[in-house]
């Protein structure tokens, strides 16, 4: 599990805790004030049905539907029995809470119908007990606080389809830059295709032996071609290439760390092919912005670009206190970093280390070309 995951498992298991303690103090309190202004018999309906509705709010991740539905049968029949038996107005604080968790999730995550039914569900307990007690403040506040967990659960909503929108743009406007970048390799060795099959007419009619020699070399300018037009299929082109020339005068110029960045080259970047040029450049550059984003009070970063056999390993680190925002505050680019690697064969690992800092590191195959 990376490190973004264990925070969100953390933070997961520390809000379930704190919504546990919330919901207890809630049917304890109300049990406690229903016995003091009605007598000692009157708060066990009360204290059953919040606290059956809280333990479906806590268990809803795991079912958010059924969850919901439980939740609504178990405030209807309370709002029906303390009705027919003159008990205290139902849903109680405690339960309406548990209620506005459900609605939330339910809104959030479901399908639309589904959500919706889960809302119109609510707003008929939230009647039934507006009937059942006429006079009573406890039905109002309970609609109030329905209608305030439908609001939120639709505003997360709403901002996950924006989120997923602004992915999908971003995504697609990397497919974009990188096909352009690709579609100028293949592009080559398809000229390379033709000139070599021109010259083997010309070769086998003075030099039939040559024949076979002519033939392996434009095998293998095909074998290159395809392997490159394979990432290229489904691409459109646009742009301009920016490669590993221009490395340094990013390293140096570098709005915001301007003498702090150190760069370390060990590899042979006059034998990439063009689609690793572009994408190591774009991972330094996109790692650069974050740390300037969020690590503006790095001490040094340092840019290591380093060869192994056919694979480019570019590690972008920096020496910043660790910030438990960073995590949160992962920024699209880092989505587009991934869309490229990936297109290219590549993997991208992003964490905090295990000192203080914060490290980028990509690998990008070179496809064994020179």
């Amino acid at each position: 599990m990376q490190a973004p995951d264990r925070l969100r498992a953390l933070a997961g298991a520390g809000l379930g805790t704190v919504s546990g303690i919330v919901f207890a103090a809630a049917v304890a309190f109300q049990a406690y004030r229903i016995a003091d202004s009605w007598g000692a018999g009157h708060w066990p309906l009360d204290a059953v049905t919040g606290a059956s509705v809280c333990a479906l709010a806590l268990a809803r991740r795991r079912d958010p539907l059924r969850t919901a539905v439980a939740g609504l049968a178990v405030a209807a029949l309370a709002v029906l029995v303390s009705g027919l038996v003159h008990l205290p107005a139902e849903p109680g604080p405690a339960a309406s809470l548990g209620l506005a968790v459900l609605a939330g999730s339910a809104v959030r995550t479901l399908p639309v119908r589904t959500a919706c039914g889960v809302s119109v569900g609510g707003l008929a307990v939230v009647a039934g007990g507006l009937l059942a007690h006429p006079g009573s403040a406890v039905p109002v506040l309970g609609g109030l606080v329905w209608f305030t967990g439908l609001a939120t659960g639709l505003t997360f909503r709403l901002l996950a389809v924006r989120r997923r929108a602004v992915v999908e743009r971003i995504r697609r406007a990397e497919r974009l830059e990188l096909a352009r970048e690709l579609h100028d390799v293949a592009a080559h060795h398809i000229a390379g295709i033709v000139l070599q099959a021109q010259a083997a007419r010309l070769v086998t009619r003075k030099h039939p032996e040559r024949t076979e020699g002519s033939l392996a070399d434009i095998e293998t300018a095909g074998s290159e071609a395809l392997a490159a037009t394979r990432r290229v299929v489904g691409l459109l082109r646009d742009g301009a290439p920016v490669g590993h020339e221009r490395l340094d005068e990013l390293v140096e110029g570098f709005e915001g760390l301007k003498g702090r960045v150190r760069l370390r080259l060990e590899a042979e970047p006059s034998g990439w092919p063009p689609e690793v040029s572009g994408t190591v450049y774009r991972v330094v550059r996109e790692s650069l912005t974050n740390v300037a984003r969020h690590a503006r009070h790095a001490g040094t970063v340092a840019v290591d670009i380093t060869q192994a056999d056919a694979v480019v390993t570019v590690e972008v680190t920096d020496d910043a206190s660790r910030a438990p925002a960073r995590l949160r505050r992962a920024g699209y680019g880092l989505i587009g970093m991934r869309e490229r690697l990936e297109a290219v064969g590549g993997t991208l690992t992003v964490g905090p280390r295990p000192g203080p800092g914060w490290s980028v590191r990509a690998t990008v195959p070179t496809g064994g070309r020179r």
